[in-house]
């Protein structure tokens, strides 16, 4: 079973963790932003294009039967 550790040393210990971490700067964190609205649009655009090609063709197909 693992010792405790009371909530002094915790707190210690956490703000040594976090001491490490290696924060991004602005710029990065601006650049990743757009980075990743870029292929949320790629992403939409993609799935209304297939989205669209399939309603096309099982129109056309149930057209057919008809």
């Amino acid at each position: 079973m693992a010792s405790k550790t009371n909530p002094f040393t915790f707190l210690q210990q956490v703000r040594q963790e976090v001491a490490k971490v290696t924060w991004p700067t602005r710029r990065e964190t601006m650049v990743t932003t757009v980075m990743v609205l870029v292929m949320i649009v790629l992403a939409a655009l993609f799935f209304l294009a297939v989205d669209q090609i399939l309603n096309f063709f099982i129109g056309w197909l149930l057209s057919i039967g008809s």
